[in-house]
């Protein structure tokens, strides 16, 4: 049907806006993951629409078969009647169905415009010099040294580290902090610790 066919164009139009930029991605995902759902629910609804159309049709058959069966039996109603009764179910068919399909583009669009505005105002927002200052100040400069605390706990336990170890896990299995083992031990990346590595956990056991 021409209504999914557009539907469909429009989930796509409303990927591609969204992944345009890195910054917005995760309200922009959002705003696309509720689009889909009323996307989904505006289509189930064009399915229920569609079988009361057949349902209709059906009943138009039927009641065409009642003009061809009162036709012979010499009933009271008339075919004239009866074919103005057949067409007037076939127009209210029809303006049942161009509603709902004006009706679901009017939400689309809606919602189209909504994500648009939300997506180049997060896009306005990360083109302003304060919003680039900001993020090269939150950046950690090149090179530079991490800065590690002395307010650790100075006794303690040996632990070396074994296979599948992360600092997370020695620190639960010792009982110990997690920064308490990176500040003792100076790591300048946590992750990067290597099976048979021997450190020192403050305040372990």
């Amino acid at each position: 049907m021409p209504c999914r066919y557009a539907l469909r164009c429009l989930t796509l139009a409303c990927a591609a806006l969204a992944s345009t930029t890195a910054a917005p991605r995760a309200s922009a995902q959002a705003e696309v993951a509720d689009f889909r759902e009323d996307v989904r629910g505006l289509t189930q609804r064009i399915s229920e629409l569609t079988l009361r159309v057949e349902q209709l049709e059906h009943e138009n058959a039927d009641l065409r078969a009642k003009v061809a069966a009162s036709a012979n039996g010499g009933d009271s109603v008339t075919s004239a009647q009866l074919n103005a009764a057949v067409a007037e179910l076939n127009a209210a068919i029809k303006s049942s169905v161009g509603s709902s399909r004006t009706e679901i583009l009017q939400q689309v669009a809606t919602q189209m415009e909504s994500l648009a505005k939300q997506t180049n105002a997060a896009l306005d927002s990360i083109a302003k010099p304060g919003a680039a200052a900001q993020v090269r100040q939150a950046a950690p400069a090149p090179g530079a040294k991490p800065a590690f605390s002395d307010a650790y706990p100075k006794d303690g336990v040996s632990y070396t580290v074994q296979k599948g170890d992360s600092i997370g896990l020695i620190a639960k299995k010792t009982g110990a902090k997690a920064q308490d083992i990176i500040d003792a031990n100076k790591l300048s990346d946590p992750s990067r610790i290597q099976s048979g590595q021997v450190l020192f956990v403050p305040g372990g056991k």
